[in-house]
């Protein structure tokens, strides 16, 4: 692994009009060490407590009927401690968002002013790690999970000397309510990274693993889970020789029975196939059920061409989909993977990285160079590319407000493109963004990490 450049919920995308600019007028500077002391916090129906918003990552905003009408920046908080690579999530009527210097920030959703804010400890100095592209600090890097109804928020931060810690905060006030070490058993901390987005479900925290930047150390591909009741964690470690990561920032997609669904990256094996380069499907007790690859896996592996690049999308009609920094896009049968070339359909889409979001029947991918949309028919089992769009180093995208939002990481900016045709309906320039971040949605707000700052942009 070299990172590079449960139910499917729907969208209504309306017709989109005319191309509509920010607002700065109707924007507001929230200094980021503004509080307000906390309250109890009511779960509404506009949460986006996951990483795009549900377990199977469909990025798709829930219910989201209006259109995208007149977008402008509502609110900006002041400088963070930190850089953000994780998604904002929103639960309870707070924006939570969580920093490389291992601190979580809880900002009011509709106000931008903030609740509270918890440093869980001091972050791991990238100098002493052996490789890796985080820096100066590495801490908490994967997005935490929200349980709006237990009132907790779910966080992985990597502390000195080395040791990833899960952190269990209370939502309403950041309060710690527990925490305890999550290290893959039997590799080192040094060479494993937090990169994947947590998940919850089933009372369990699932926390995936993958190596750093240069893929340096005797790292592997984990799943540990931690029973959010207390008790013995479970962990599933890719049976490969070495590396193998579970690095995709979406982390595990969740099916219907709750099994999980991973892609891994690139191992160091050439000649003997073990599950690197690999679709897994796994039960909810970390046991492998079925598992993809693709015929030319041991290429892949070479030329670290990792198809883990994101997570694996759920498709209707019983089918799933993987793609990967080789381009090649894989329709697979969810029933039945197939193992080796058990692909359904395949065909040349893009260089995939961060993400993708799904509303039938499309499919849409942060590429490289582009955000592509992919249209999916399941009665013919196969795709065909709709459209591509040229973005620079752009993040996993979202669709709410009929509009696809997405995120351009080589220049800061948050834009609303026309999921018709993926023309610029509104962009908001905010400055330095870091790879693969994305989006969150929920009441009437799209909310991004932008140059350490949370904005907001209201529709």
């Amino acid at each position: 692994m070299t990172p590079g450049p449960a139910r499917v919920g729907t969208v209504l995308l309306g017709m989109l009009i005319a191309a509509c600019g920010s607002n700065p007028a109707a924007s507001r500077q929230i200094p980021a060490s503004d509080h307000r002391a906390g309250t109890q916090i009511a779960t509404t129906s506009q949460d986006w407590p996951t990483y795009h918003g549900d377990l199977a990552r469909t990025g798709a905003l829930a219910g989201s009927t209006r259109s995208l009408g007149s977008p402008g920046l509502d609110w900006a908080t002041g400088p963070m401690d930190g850089d953000v690579y994780a998604s904002p999530i929103v639960a309870g009527g707070l924006v939570l968002i969580a920093t490389e210097n291992d601190t979580v920030y809880a900002f009011d959703a509709a106000s931008g002013r903030q609740r509270w804010s918890r440093h869980l400890g001091q972050p791991v100095d990238a100098s002493t790690l052996a490789c890796g592209n985080i820096r100066p600090m590495s801490g908490i890097t994967g997005t935490p999970v929200a349980d709006a109804a237990g009132q907790a928020l779910y966080v992985v931060a990597f502390v000195r000397p080395a040791q990833h810690v899960l952190y269990t905060l209370d939502l309403a006030s950041g309060v710690v309510r527990g925490q305890r070490r999550v290290d893959p058993p039997g590799d080192s901390p040094l060479t494993e990274q937090q990169r994947a987005a947590l998940t919850l479900v089933g009372g369990m925290v699932y926390v995936s693993f993958g190596g750093l930047l240069g893929d340096c150390g005797a790292y592997h591909g984990w799943v540990v889970a931690a029973p959010i009741g207390g008790g013995d964690q479970i962990s599933y470690q890719v049976p490969c020789h070495r590396a193998c990561g579970l690095w995709a920032p979406g982390g595990p997609t969740v099916d219907e029975q709750g099994d999980l669904w991973v892609a891994t990256g690139n191992s160091d094996s050439t000649s003997t196939f073990d599950y690197g380069n690999a679709v897994l499907r796994l039960s909810p007790d970390l046991k492998l059920r079925d598992w993809f690859a693709p015929s030319n896996w041991a290429q892949l592996n070479s030329g670290d061409q990792d198809l883990g690049s994101i997570s694996p999308a759920l498709l209707e009609g019983g089918l799933a989909w993987i793609s990967g920094k080789d381009g090649t896009g894989y329709l697979l049968r969810r029933d039945r993977l197939g193992h080796i070339r058990g692909q359904a359909f395949s065909r040349t889409v893009c260089p995939t990285f961060g993400s993708s979001a799904y509303a039938a029947p499309m499919l849409y991918l942060s590429c490289s160079t582009a955000v592509v949309a992919v249209r999916i028919d399941p009665s013919a089992t196969s795709f065909t590319v709709s459209w591509r769009q040229s973005h620079d180093a752009a993040g996993g995208p979202i669709l709410a407000f009929g509009a696809l939002w997405v995120i351009d990481t080589g220049n800061g900016t948050l834009a609303a493109l026309d999921p018709a045709d993926g023309h610029r309906l509104y962009s908001y320039s905010g400055g330095k963004a870091m790879h693969f971040v994305t989006p969150a949605a929920a009441g009437n707000h799209v909310y991004a990490a932008l140059d350490r700052k949370l904005v907001a942009v209201a529709v």
